[in-house]
């Protein structure tokens, strides 16, 4: 489009006085899920890109500009995902921090690869993510197939002689997970007396649970949801189940969870990238969260880093171009509030670190470091 008779004079006469124009907000985009059972979560990522973007302003912005958080709720849904992210296409967004779930996140990314946009994911886990070849696409987390395998050796340790049933929601994260735990227990020769999925949403797991009684299980692995896995513990000590352990995944970091099970949750494993808030170099933001209200969450501290990542690569470049952006993640370091991060080739971290933690009381801790 050309630009107007008056506003070629406003930038002539700028020119003559040595007053540069008003640049234009570099845009952020965040696809998370707004709305739908994930929200809780969605909303962690939003309190992290709200304080990271703040953050960086308060010091000047980013090579001169300032950032603008423009948020797309995706529902954590494929379908929806692809709505958000031709939403935030429409709008100009060149950078995406997101998005929340590995199933809007594989054909999102297909949407940005073909408009240019660079994506970084805080939190999802899936390996087809960044399997495919996309050029465009990061995540400052790990994978399913690593934190999978961490939990499947803390089983083989931990409860050697167990019986271990697996169950999964049928979704890209769950099944995931379910898989490479699956696939990492034969391998060490261990089958599983049960494999079972059940359906995103359900909240009658009696049958599950009798069929976990029949074969006599003392570990499930679960993959999926704080929601329903919660359901399924409770149910289960309901039912009088009480030797049945439950290990899953990050997606019971969840404080939700806790509201579900109540003291029937105590005892439940999941694997979970390593906690960044113990670490003395993230005080200044966990104080700075805290002092707001926040709670320092995972996903929170997460997609802090995220943006942080994006915000150190357009430095790096010395512009806001997305492909100058990509050159400079594939080649450098970045201090973020999760720590020093590096990408290889394919988008993912180069050192992912995830540990093993357990509900009790409310709250959940870490018990065993990555094996």
């Amino acid at each position: 489009m050309r630009k107007s008779a008056a506003a070629l004079l406003t930038a002539a006469m700028l020119a003559g006085t040595g007053v540069s124009p008003a640049r234009a907000d570099i845009l952020i985009g965040l696809a998370t899920a707004v709305t739908g059972p994930q929200a809780s979560f969605g909303q962690q990522s939003r309190n992290g890109a709200d304080a990271a973007i703040a953050a960086i302003n308060s010091k000047g912005g980013v090579a001169g500009e300032k950032l603008k958080l423009v948020v797309a709720d995706d529902g954590c849904d494929a379908k929806q995902g692809v709505t958000a992210a031709n939403q935030l296409v429409n709008q100009k967004v060149q950078f995406v921090v997101g998005h929340l779930c590995t199933g809007p996140s594989v054909p999102a990314s297909e949407v940005y690869s073909e408009e240019g946009v660079l994506m970084v994911s805080s939190t999802a886990t899936g390996p087809v993510l960044t399997e495919r070849g996309l050029t465009n696409v990061f995540r400052v987390t790990g994978r399913d197939d690593q934190q999978g395998v961490v939990a499947a050796q803390y089983i083989l340790k931990t409860y050697p002689n167990a019986k271990v049933a697996i169950a999964h929601d049928k979704q890209a994260y769950g099944k995931g997970l379910a898989d490479t735990v699956q696939a990492t227990l034969a391998k060490a020769g261990a089958k599983p007396v049960l494999t079972e999925s059940i359906n995103p949403g359900e909240s009658d797991f009696s049958a599950l649970i009798t069929k976990l009684k029949q074969v006599d299980a003392d570990v499930i692995y679960y993959g999926g949801y704080h929601a329903e896995a919660g359901q399924i513990v409770r149910q289960a000590r309901q039912a009088g189940y009480n030797k049945l352990k439950l290990v899953a995944g990050d997606g019971l970091s969840n404080p939700d969870f806790w509201n579900i099970t109540g003291d029937s949750g105590a005892g439940t494993l999941f694997t979970l990238a390593a906690d960044p808030s113990k670490d003395p170099k993230a005080k200044a933001v966990v104080d700075e969260l805290k002092a707001k209200g926040i709670e320092p969450a995972s996903f929170t501290l997460y997609t802090y880093a995220a943006v942080q990542v994006i915000a150190q690569g357009i430095e790096k470049a010395g512009k806001a171009d997305p492909k100058a952006v990509i050159d400079a993640l594939r080649k450098g370091q970045f201090d973020t509030v999760i720590g020093p991060l590096s990408f290889d080739k394919k988008g993912d971290l180069t050192a992912p670190n995830f540990v093993i933690n357990e509900w009790k009381n409310g709250s959940f801790q870490e018990v065993a470091a990555n094996q």
